[in-house]
């Protein structure tokens, strides 16, 4: 029997749209309350401040409304088609490329950690002028200064340039280097402990778990670029001025020598309650997409067979 040809690339891109679309409707206050408690500079001081996750959560419906939970959706929306799609379309294409140069025939786990963190910058380039968007409209400080992600745009590029729109970069490429190595090298090792899945659930229950964990890997690891890469794109750009969170390994030392080593894990739980589950959800709904793809081009290659015999 032939070995199944791999989809094209489109088709790797288009199930990762979909995963990344599914897990934002349903985890994307978790990363509201995240930002709040990162850009929480100090300790919890006032009546204001957050004291933990579930304060966050109570703090923002009882004074801002519900609906503020969702506050910024439209930017995370937009990029996470292009985001989760780039995060699974270059893995898949950077594990190809690395597979050939080292000869290998399958990916091992020091590889797939590689390719990961490979895609991981790769993902950088196409989310940072989101990311950016979508920290300020987080804000609780500037609740009041955007109406909306255009609006933010539009003011954010008078004020501060075009350029401004990659500030960050940097950071963003540290958080996600290091995310997709522990998610995608974790995956593979978790799906090479669980028992082989026979049927259509018990392989639902592995990419959960695998998921699941390669989540909460990645998070455990990128929790303190997230901190920073937060502080260094809700810094506004002052010419003439040099910005305090400008760097990221700067940037690290000073949060860890002002507020503690713990402040860089601040948002940690939010984050981990959104990723764990989320990078579950990721990884059961790009795989189902793909055995649909798979399943449609099998049928069509039938139909075409039976025609021309």
């Amino acid at each position: 029997m032939s070995e199944k040809k791999p989809l094209p690339f489109i088709y790797n891109f288009a199930a990762g749209a979909v995963a990344g679309v599914s897990e934002i409707l349903v985890m994307y206050p978790l990363d509201v309350v995240k930002t709040r408690i990162q850009l929480q500079v100090g300790g919890a001081a006032g009546p204001d401040a957050y004291t933990g996750t579930l304060d966050c959560f109570r703090k923002i419906i009882k004074n801002e409304g519900f609906s503020r939970l969702y506050r910024g959706i439209s930017a995370p929306i937009l990029m996470e088609a292009p985001k989760r799609a780039t995060k699974f379309a270059a893995n898949d294409y950077w594990g190809a490329v690395y597979r050939k140069a080292f000869g290998m025939k399958k990916t091992n786990q020091p590889l797939a950690v590689l390719t990961g963190a490979t895609a991981g910058v790769s993902e950088s380039f196409v989310v940072v002028p989101f990311e950016l968007i979508k920290i300020r409209l987080q804000d609780r400080a500037s609740a009041g200064k955007y109406n909306g992600m255009v609006d933010c745009f539009v003011k954010l590029v008078k004020a501060e340039g075009v350029m401004a729109l990659y500030n960050g970069l940097e950071s963003t490429m540290w958080r996600h280097l290091v995310w997709n190595a522990g998610y995608f090298g974790c995956i593979f090792q978790a799906k090479e402990l669980l028992p082989k899945a026979e049927t259509k659930k018990s392989q639902m229950i592995n990419d959960v778990i695998a998921g699941g964990v390669g989540g909460t890997a990645g998070t455990i690891l990128n929790t303190p670029f997230d901190v920073v890469k937060s502080r260094i794109q809700n810094t506004v750009k002052v010419k003439g001025q040099i910005p305090k969170y400008n760097w990221t390994i700067p940037s690290l030392a000073i949060v860890a020598r002002e507020e503690g080593f713990a402040a860089l894990y601040k948002g940690f739980l939010p984050k981990v309650l959104r990723l764990g589950p989320g990078g579950g959800i990721l990884l059961v709904v790009y795989t189902n997409v793909i055995e649909f793809f798979e399943k449609a081009r099998d049928k069509a290659q039938e139909a075409a067979t039976t025609a021309s015999s």
